[in-house]
């Protein structure tokens, strides 16, 4: 008879509908997100932080299905993943180091770029879904510049505000970008609810 007590068990930490999310998802989720920092793990997570971290791994596979049921352009992940690692690999003094923080992560090339590519897709269906309704009005951009942007220019840079003209772009991706991420938890708990998304503890 098997030894109980030897057994691991992974405990599942989230369900979506009928698939668990188990602690090594979220652990493995974590490494990962510290390799694309280029930082390794010097001590282990507290439970606060890996729930943070399941959080937004619930976040990214409802986004990646809705993203699959939309059939999203993929064309040029594979180059934006590409370009993703380069800069991850940048974040390392050697290139010893960067495989050395592979093998950590237990991953290769191959499946990092993967993963790379699924979040890019994640942000990609983001954008094709919210931005359309993330439009900025002129009065907001000029009410934004005379509240907001010219206080903070003056308190960082010690001097006036550049014309409201040369920052007019900048500003309302600031805004759109505000309102993406008001629709994206409107959407994400939306989601939530439809797919009966669950959290056990850890």
């Amino acid at each position: 008879m098997p030894n109980a007590a030897a057994e691991t068990v992974d405990r599942v930490v989230a369900s979506i509908g009928n698939a668990a999310l188990t602690a090594s998802d979220v652990e493995q989720a974590y490494r990962f997100e510290l390799f694309l920092n280029g930082q390794s793990l010097s001590v282990p997570p507290d439970p606060a932080t890996l729930e943070r971290v399941r959080d937004r791994l619930i976040d990214q596979r409802l986004l990646a299905e809705e993203a699959e049921a939309e059939r999203v352009e993929r064309t040029d992940l594979p180059s934006q993943a590409a370009a993703t690692l380069a800069e991850v690999r940048r974040k390392y003094p050697s290139e010893e180091a960067f495989q050395a923080a592979l093998r950590t992560l237990e991953m290769d090339e191959r499946e990092v770029l993967q993963r790379l590519g699924d979040q890019a897709l994640v942000l990609r269906i983001i954008d094709q879904r919210l931005r359309p309704a993330a439009w900025v009005e002129r009065a907001e951009i000029e009410a934004y510049y005379r509240k907001t942007f010219g206080r903070e220019h003056v308190e960082q840079a010690a001097g006036s505000a550049p014309a409201l003209e040369d920052v007019e772009n900048q500003i309302r991706e600031i805004l759109a970008q505000e309102k993406i991420n008001q629709l994206l938890s409107t959407w994400l708990e939306e989601l939530k609810t439809s797919r009966r998304v669950r959290l056990h503890s850890f």
